[in-house]
């Protein structure tokens, strides 16, 4: 424990002048274990966190929250008004914070993804623990990266500042899990707040249930600012405010639908507060004032080398976010990116791009509708209803823009369309003003150059992420030469889904076809997906071709375009195909998922494979327990909608 060598230790906890928490919180943490501050030289650090809420608080302009604790803080601190999580989804978000580094760049953008580490780098708690810091993590982990062996200190329920050395300065996160998704749905629940008064975004339906869904969110939101005061009183109580660094935020935008698992600004806007004392003022941000807000953008990209930063170490080259406090502090960036890839069961490629006014995003796989079927996504009323309404024809746009294909690109101005629902994208180039029109070309070229500089790995199949990395990491793999031939991949990749939902796609490069790298074929295949029947009937004897091909996701994207576009005999050949790619006996678990995706898109088409389709494995020796699900949970989807 810190022992203070300014002021005699006393029995009893010292209190800041500067109140955290009400008194009803700092007498409940008398009880607690006590220690004395003492001025170090590096500061303490401690993180607040929860899950599944964007800045849905009181300090942050929300009439509807009520957050009396989180409020106090942040009149101590500066609140960051355009924060990003990076990914709208727990492990890829908890992904770029453990390693300061993109997760397409990793190739681990995929929800639950198990991926090494390449050996070059650390996770951020090893190189804390290296400036002598006692790391501590409440509990929670997440990553799609392998952990390598002593990463914390401690993590677990029991992990705390108070089990360090004594004079050892902490780095310590508590991360409550009351705000999640799952809580959002758990019944019984008698709504605090009143579901009538729920602000409802223009794209949900206006239904008591989800009205009802997005109170109880709220309600626990309140739950867990009481959790945070309890923690914040603790850190009173044991005399360490004055030397403790303080962040609050959430791990990415509301557990509802269309904000969770989309890159939209609802779904990767978080708040951030950040409180430095009066010891620590000379490593605040420039505009640091108590009480203040911050205009620069920043995202979790930028917490690992800002943490380094603030224990007084150089952040690494590798790390690819900008620390925004600390010695090491650097110029704000204009732009933060995020990303989609595929959400549980679910495929799709989704890159976005954000400034303090504009959101951007870029659509790759257009032909595959917002709201895909992932089941756990369906356990939330809000999404049953909003789905049935929709089938039943009951529903008007924008409402309806989450069940149906995408444009290629969005772009939405959120001082006057915060819910985003008016897509400048989509409008001829004439209704957009001079400043719509030129943000659209920046922050497309900003998109592409970032997928550039970080060799965007998510452009692959993820099949192919792990097969040609064996022996090594998709991020090293990425960068030797001959591997990934990146900037001819991202090019057929932007021209396949160019123009999709506006009439106008320019004909694929059909040298793609027969070119020597498998994503290029890959994507070239896709481009002709997505131009539909013609597109797929005028090439169907090198799909045929390409049903034969070295590559099963190339093969699989042939049988796609064929069981969707083809005739009959095609189709047939098609379903066959897919059929021996989804059995998991015989392929990895990315192949098989990948062929019963496909499958799902063939519709009734595939309803001869139905009988081969319920006899497929659905296991497989060796998988990591959070990937089990997928397969089996996905052939019963398949099976449901054909048998229907």
């Amino acid at each position: 424990m810190q022992t203070n060598t300014q002021r005699p230790c006393v029995s009893g906890p010292t209190f800041s002048r500067r109140h955290f928490v009400s008194t009803a919180f700092g007498a409940a943490a008398m009880a607690g274990a006590i220690s004395c501050a003492q001025p170090a030289s590096k500061p303490n650090i401690l993180w607040i966190t929860c899950e599944d809420i964007g800045p849905e608080l009181g300090c942050y302009g929300d009439s509807y929250a009520d957050t009396p604790n989180i409020d106090n803080l942040a009149s101590r601190s500066l609140r960051y008004l355009n924060a990003s999580s990076n990914a709208p989804v727990c492990a890829p978000a908890r992904t770029t914070i453990i390693s300061g580094v993109f997760p397409p760049s990793l190739g681990a953008e995929h929800m639950r993804s198990v991926l090494p580490l390449p050996a070059s780098m650390k996770m951020y708690p090893e190189l804390l623990r290296e400036q002598g810091y006692y790391v501590a993590n409440n509990q929670k982990k997440d990553y799609n990266l392998l952990e390598p062996v002593e990463v914390w200190s401690e993590s677990s329920k029991a992990a705390h500042w108070r089990n360090r050395a004594d004079g050892q300065p902490f780095f310590a996160i508590f991360n409550f899990t009351t705000t999640h998704e799952s809580q959002i749905r758990r019944r019984p629940h008698e709504a605090v707040h009143d579901p009538a008064k729920a602000p409802i975004p223009a794209y949900h339906p206006d239904t008591p249930e989800v009205r009802r869904d997005w109170a109880q969110y709220y309600d626990n939101i309140t739950t867990m600012d009481a959790q945070a005061a309890k923690v914040l009183a603790e850190l009173e109580a044991d005399g360490l405010v004055d030397d403790t660094i303080v962040f609050f935020y959430g791990d990415h935008g509301s557990g509802m639908p269309r904000s969770k698992r989309w890159p939209y600004n609802s779904g990767l806007q978080v708040a951030m507060l950040l409180h430095v004392p009066d010891k620590f003022k000379h490593l605040a941000p420039a505009d640091y004032q108590a009480g203040g807000t911050s205009d620069r953008p920043v995202g979790f990209v930028d917490l690992a080398p800002t943490l380094l930063s603030l224990a007084g170490a150089k952040p690494p080259a590798w790390m690819q976010g900008d620390a925004f406090a600390g010695a090491a502090v650097t110029q704000a960036p204009k732009y933060q990116f995020g990303f989609r890839g595929r959400m549980d069961e679910r495929y799709d490629c989704v890159r976005a791009c954000r400034d303090s006014r504009y959101q951007y995003l870029r659509q790759f796989m257009p032909h595959r509708i917002y709201g895909q079927h992932i089941a756990y996504m369906f356990e939330t009323p809000t999404t049953q209803v909003w789905k049935r309404l929709y089938d039943e024809g009951k529903l008007q746009p924008p409402q309806t823009y989450f069940w149906e294909t995408k444009p290629f690109e969005e772009l939405y101005d959120l001082q006057s369309d915060p819910d985003e629902v008016k897509n400048l994208a989509v409008l001829p180039a004439q209704q957009r003003t001079p400043e719509q029109q030129a943000k659209l070309e920046e922050m497309r070229q900003a998109t592409h150059d970032w997928m550039i500089r970080i060799r965007d790995v998510g452009l692959l199949p993820e099949a192919e992420i792990h097969s040609r990395s064996e022996g090594t990491t998709p991020y090293d793999m990425a960068r030797q030469e001959g591997k990934y031939p990146m900037e001819r991949v991202l090019a057929v990749a932007e021209a396949a889904s160019q123009g999709y939902g506006a009439g106008a796609q320019p004909p694929m490069d059909l040298e793609g076809l027969v070119d020597a790298d498998s994503a290029v074929r890959y994507w070239t295949i896709l481009g002709l997906l997505m131009r539909g029947k013609d597109a797929v009937n005028a090439n169907a004897p090198a799909l045929r071709k390409a049903l034969q091909d070295s590559a099963p996701s190339v093969r699989i994207a042939a049988a796609e375009a064929l069981g969707r576009h083809g005739n009959d005999t095609d189709a047939n050949a098609a379903l066959d195909v897919l059929l021996q790619q989804a059995d998991l006996s015989l392929n990895s678990l990315y192949v098989a998922l990948a062929a019963v995706n496909a499958i799902d898109q063939m519709d009734q088409r595939a309803k001869p494979g139905l009988a081969r389709l319920r006899a497929l494995p659905r296991e497989k020796e060796g998988l990591e327990q959070r990937l089990r699900a997928y397969v089996p949970r996905l052939i019963e989807d398949v099976i449901a909608k054909l048998s229907a």
